[in-house]
């Protein structure tokens, strides 16, 4: 019992060392993002930290001074004439509006990359990949007395495109009582069948919609690899923009929703889950949700939101239409109140899942 509890014991502290380093450099590829293009159209950058709050260790530069900060939840690329205009030629304000664009929208550019990255590192462990070509369907099974065949493509599960078999997941996460429409490539044409009951499972207190036929497996080489490793991270981005717009239209619940915290307590479930194989199996279940987290943070930040930095790309593709700014101070209330909002969000989120967790 003392040698189970030690183990158990190494796994946490292990998994929360890994995920801080991961989230660390999440963060810093995407305050990196706006530096190296800041540093690219010679704008001024007076601090790049991670972390926030009290400085833990810092080092001035030539001229911009670098620091780690205690708190281990974002970061920030302060640029000089960024949130009040500035006389300093090397200021951001000084500069033309789609050079800010480009450096406002390069740390979501960078987020993105590096879950590519994280995907890529994924894929190349795989032994062999999933296709969304029906090998197999069980014997007088819903789906072959529908009609559906041997070599069929799936094409769709209830009108969401399926280009993988992570689009196959996501869309059968969706599935309202195991009822779903099928539409399938075959011989060239499209086929649809429609209100067909799948088998609902339990999973871990989750209602799961389950299938009744096997897809085809896809031999691993160099191309599939790099082929699936932009397939999957084109997955979870159109998998980020779906459950973003089933929020808006009240798809998904409020409860469904976590910040960090939240998080946190994911990363330890499916870490868990994967150190009871090995510790290989451990990580690579953190590194993928990972991809997940910085491609999301990626989508996010360009969502066209105040205080966010697609909120602020939005105010500077205003001025390159109009080929006159925007005032300064009515914009700088707009990402204020967008700032107080985001806060005030991520504490009632924060709140809700610490209750959750109890």
């Amino acid at each position: 019992m003392i040698g189970v509890v030690n183990i158990s014991t190494f796994y946490i502290v292990l998994t929360v060392i890994i995920a801080v380093i991961l989230f660390a450099m999440i963060i810093g590829i995407h305050e990196f993002g706006h530096f190296i293009t800041a540093k690219k159209f010679g704008v001024k950058v007076n601090e790049f930290a991670l972390g926030m709050g009290p400085k833990l260790i810092s080092k001035q530069g030539k001229e911009t001074l670098y620091s780690l900060r205690l708190i281990p939840i974002g970061g920030y690329c302060a640029m000089e004439g960024e949130d009040e205009d500035s006389d300093d030629e090397r200021a951001l304000n000084n500069k033309k509006w789609w050079q800010r664009g480009i450096i406002l929208a390069a740390g979501a550019f960078m987020n993105i990359i590096l879950g590519i990255v994280f995907m890529f590192v994924i894929q190349v462990q795989q032994p062999y990949y999933a296709s969304t070509q029906i090998a197999y369907l069980v014997s007088d099974s819903t789906s072959m007395n529908a009609g559906i065949q041997l070599g069929d493509d799936i094409y769709s599960i209830n009108g969401y495109r399926t280009h993988c078999a992570t689009d196959i997941s996501f869309a059968l996460s969706t599935a309202k009582d195991g009822k779903i429409d099928i539409a399938v490539r075959r011989d060239g044409k499209k086929l649809e069948f429609n209100d067909l009951h799948m088998a609902v499972e339990d999973f871990n207190g989750t209602k799961v919609t389950t299938i009744d036929f096997k897809v085809k497996r896809v031999d691993k080489n160099v191309w599939t690899v790099i082929s699936n490793t932009f397939t999957e991270t084109y997955a979870y981005v159109r998998m980020i923009y779906s459950s973003i717009i089933m929020m808006i239209t009240g798809r998904v619940g409020f409860n469904e929703v976590s910040g960090p915290v939240g998080m946190a307590s994911a990363i330890g479930q499916v870490a868990e889950a994967g150190f009871k194989y090995s510790f290989m199996d451990g990580l690579n279940n953190i590194i993928n949700f990972m991809a997940l987290i910085t491609v999301n943070l990626g989508i996010f930040n360009l969502l066209p939101l105040p205080a966010l930095d697609g909120g602020r790309l939005l105010f500077v593709i205003i001025e390159g239409i109009r080929r006159k700014p925007i005032d300064p101070e009515k914009e700088g209330i707009v990402h204020f109140v967008g700032f107080a909002l985001l806060i005030l969000l991520m504490i009632i989120i924060t709140i809700k899942d610490v209750w959750s967790l109890f």
